[in-house]
């Protein structure tokens, strides 16, 4: 099998706060490979952006530490490079959609001015502003800004929220990024705007084969949109397989629950939801971390952490009901 574009392995990534430890992420492990479109999908506070910011070494350091882990983009561990190499690696192998567009654009410089800077200091193209403009309004014209041209001179408080979303997506696939990490990309836009900029953004890396994570709530986004999710919760990952498999057949009990807590169109009642909080990080339970939210609980469950068990064919999970 062909080497996977990104893989990371048995994470763990501790913040240091004020006399105490958050163990945020504590062994994840997650594979993408080239073409591959991923969802990563769990409650608020799980770790997915987390996750997402260690591949980029983004985290703020501190209160982060990398604790223990390998992060391998094209089989070079990522946590090992050194400053120039990384750099060459955010500006042209991996890209990334930041939740909120508003606090992704610089409100001081114009829409021209921060697309021209990504391009130029990816080196994908000339250095000459000539072919650097005319790649921004190219880069515009592709996520169907209207009248690119006026756009670049525009400040991003002078455009919409779906604008400057199509914006961030422009900037993010204009360097020719081997990987795009979309976290939560459409939290701040209206039904109608998200449905429009997700299938913008599917024709997109669809077109240019890229390779995708996609980090959400909305697990309908995810049955539509990705061919793999991986199930966080609380540290870590408690199920894998293709999506189709999921959604016909998801297996652990948190899983299930996320599915109940889907409303439902076509009747049925009100949506399930999940029954108490997830753990806190200073002092986590010492076995499954969900166990206490869990109806199916058993005496292990409080006392070992399950690993993860193969249930068929791509389809993992860590509970101890499939061991």
């Amino acid at each position: 099998m062909a080497t996977p574009l990104l893989e990371i392995k048995d994470l763990h990534v501790w913040f240091d706060i004020y006399k105490a430890t958050l163990k945020v992420l504590d062994g994840v492990d997650l594979v993408v490979h080239k073409g591959e479109k991923i969802g990563l999908v769990g409650e608020t506070g799980c770790g997915k952006t987390t996750t997402a910011k260690s591949v980029l070494q983004i985290l703020p350091k501190p209160p982060a530490r990398i604790v223990k882990g390998e992060i391998l983009f094209k089989g070079e561990d990522v946590l090992r490079m050194k400053q120039d190499r990384l750099q060459r690696v955010r500006a042209g192998g991996i890209s990334v959609i930041f939740q909120d567009p508003t606090a992704a654009l610089n409100p001081v410089f114009t829409i021209g001015e921060q697309l021209m800077d990504a391009i130029k200091y990816s080196g994908e193209i000339s250095s000459k502003k000539d072919g650097i403009m005319a790649h921004a309004v190219q880069a515009l014209t592709d996520v169907a800004m209207p009248d690119p041209k006026r756009i670049m001179n525009n400040y991003p408080i002078q455009l919409s929220g779906g604008m400057r979303q199509r914006i961030c997506i422009a900037m993010a696939l204009a360097t020719g990024p081997e990987l795009l990490i979309a976290d939560e990309p459409t939290t701040s836009l209206d039904v109608t705007i998200q449905d429009q900029v997700l299938r913008l953004l599917g024709a997109l890396v669809k077109e240019r084969e890229t390779s995708t994570i996609l980090i959400t709530h909305t697990l309908g986004i995810v049955r539509e949109w990705t061919d793999r999710v991986y199930v966080m919760y609380a540290e870590n990952m408690v199920e894998v397989a293709e999506t189709g498999g999921l959604f016909s057949n998801p297996l652990h009990p948190y899983t299930q629950a996320l599915m109940r807590a889907v409303p439902k169109l076509s009747g049925g009642g009100i949506a399930e939801g999940i029954p108490g909080r997830i753990p806190d990080y200073h002092n986590p339970p010492l076995g499954c971390r969900f166990y206490p939210r869990c109806e199916r609980a058993m005496p292990i469950c409080q006392k070992a952490r399950p690993s993860f068990f193969s249930v068929g064919d791509d389809h993992q999970v860590a509970c101890f009901l499939y061991e």
